[in-house]
């Protein structure tokens, strides 16, 4: 079995084989020009998103740098997401972002990972899981998401967390390792940060947005 074909069967397989490099360099020049690009050009921006990007919605705010070891070619962003500085896509395989996500500075999104055995390691030997967040999820600074983690809608990953786990939807988790720490709830309809409330002019516009969703 070639490395290729090793490599679309989700077997561990040599990263150095030159077969495998495809259009990649096409891809980091296209980030290069990007993250080089100034913040006033919005229009060469998001041309270089379109053709960076293997989807991204609309509404869409990726803050430079992006490191991305595939220029972002497997990357696929929904609608409304915020991405800030210095976040990392190691995408050798699809990493899924759903709407309006929040992605805190530092985050890496990994689907790469190198087998234990270390005489593989030193053969160049790797292996790669996509991702999957869903939609309305917050991840923190600093994060870290390994290879095959799912992320369920709305939920919070603490700052400086190192998900190795899948994460339900509606969870508050963080911690090294992540672990679910508690469900959103009724709390969080009176508390915004630790014990500040929330005053009556938000909490009259949440009633409001409960009731007519962002993107219906």
């Amino acid at each position: 079995m070639t490395n290729k074909e090793r490599k679309e069967n989700g077997l561990p397989y040599r990263y150095d084989d030159p077969s495998l490099l495809g259009d990649q360099h096409i891809y980091q020049e296209k980030l290069h020009s990007f993250n080089h690009s100034h913040p006033s050009d919005k229009s060469l921006r998001e041309k270089l998103l379109n053709e960076m990007f293997a989807e991204i919605g609309e509404d869409c705010c990726v803050e430079t740098p992006v490191n991305a070891n595939w220029g972002c070619k497997h990357v696929h962003f929904g609608r409304g997401i915020y991405c800030n500085s210095n976040v990392t896509f190691v995408d050798d395989a699809d990493i899924y972002v759903g709407d309006n996500c929040l992605i805190a500075p530092n985050v890496v999104i990994a689907t790469s990972g190198h087998p234990i055995l270390p005489i593989l390691r030193e053969r160049n030997y790797v292996y790669n899981r996509s991702v999957h967040i869903g939609r309305n999820v917050w991840i923190g600074s600093g994060v870290q998401i390994m290879p095959g983690v799912r992320i369920g809608d709305n939920s919070v990953i603490g700052a400086g967390s190192v998900v190795t786990k899948d994460v339900p939807e509606n969870a508050v988790a963080f911690g090294v390792p992540c672990k679910v720490v508690r469900d959103i709830g009724e709390r969080d309809e009176e508390f915004y940060f630790r014990d500040e409330k929330l005053d009556d002019e938000i909490k009259s516009l949440y009633i409001n947005m409960r009731e007519i969703p962002k993107n219906p």
